[in-house]
């Protein structure tokens, strides 16, 4: 699939009972742009929904993996997607972007004995900015969410990706992450006290941003209740723009060079 621009989701739950149930798939978001493999955010069952995908996702095809912050449901396959993409280190390769606290302090969730199987490892910080492949990425500011946090921009010479993952909301979110497709996590549609974003917070950020589409993914419980494609139907009509919930495998495909600039 190297010569293929695509998203795909190899999962949409969030938060720990939708995960813990898997009423939701886990697997994080795969992201193909001119030639660039990259994996994001590899939570638990990521290397199954890999091989079970239509048409299966090979990860030693990988050039990288982008780890947001350490929860384990963005975070418990790690280890597993960097043996699998250096086939258990015979073949060193690739990048693996993480927070400073992935690797550190009483709880690091990258294994000490697999940080040598991969080319390198990559700490982010803040206004990061980093390569991989043909890929430019950026972490433009800390999401409030209790552990290390950050959002990416993801840029290559045809597209301009953002993914704004869980965080608190705050009043200058949408500065940051100007895009010709955004993908958020919405944990639910009224606000929430678990440091994630809801539908009513997400309305504004999306006004100011204008993104050509948008991707609703991570979804809660409120959010698997209130069905997420019909909750995307309203936000399109409300905001006139294209807004969807993507679904378990789902793809976009990525057209050659965008229709439009924000």
């Amino acid at each position: 699939m190297k010569n293929k621009n695509f998203i795909r989701f190899l999962g949409t739950a969030g938060a720990r009972v939708v995960v813990a149930k898997q009423l939701r798939a886990s697997g994080g978001i795969w992201i193909s742009l001119n030639g660039t493999n990259l994996l994001i955010d590899p939570g638990p069952g990521s290397l199954v929904r890999c091989f079970a995908s239509r048409s299966k996702l090979d990860p030693t095809t990988l050039d990288g993996i982008i780890l947001s912050h350490k929860h384990l449901d963005h975070a418990a396959d790690i280890n597993v997607m960097m043996e699998a993409m250096t086939l258990g280190g015979k073949e060193r390769h690739g990048t693996v972007l993480v927070p400073q606290d992935a690797l550190s302090g009483d709880d690091p969730i990258i294994y000490k004995y697999v940080r040598p199987y991969v080319g390198e490892i990559v700490t982010m910080k803040e206004n990061g900015k980093y390569r991989v492949g043909k890929v430019t990425i950026s972490t433009p500011i800390t999401h409030k969410h209790g552990v290390e946090t950050y959002g990416l921009i993801l840029k290559s010479q045809k597209q301009t990706i953002a993914y704004i993952t869980d965080t608190n909301y705050f009043s200058e979110l949408a500065q940051y992450y100007k895009a010709d497709i955004v993908i958020v996590s919405v944990l639910s549609v009224q606000p929430n006290p678990f440091n994630h974003l809801s539908i009513e917070e997400l309305k504004p950020v999306l006004a100011e941003l204008q993104p050509r589409k948008t991707i609703l993914t991570h979804f809660g419980m409120w959010m698997i209740e209130a069905k997420p494609w019909l909750v995307a139907q309203r936000l399109s009509r409300e905001l006139k723009m294209d807004v969807v919930a993507a679904a378990d495998g789902w793809s976009l495909k990525l057209p050659t060079c965008p229709r439009g600039k924000n």
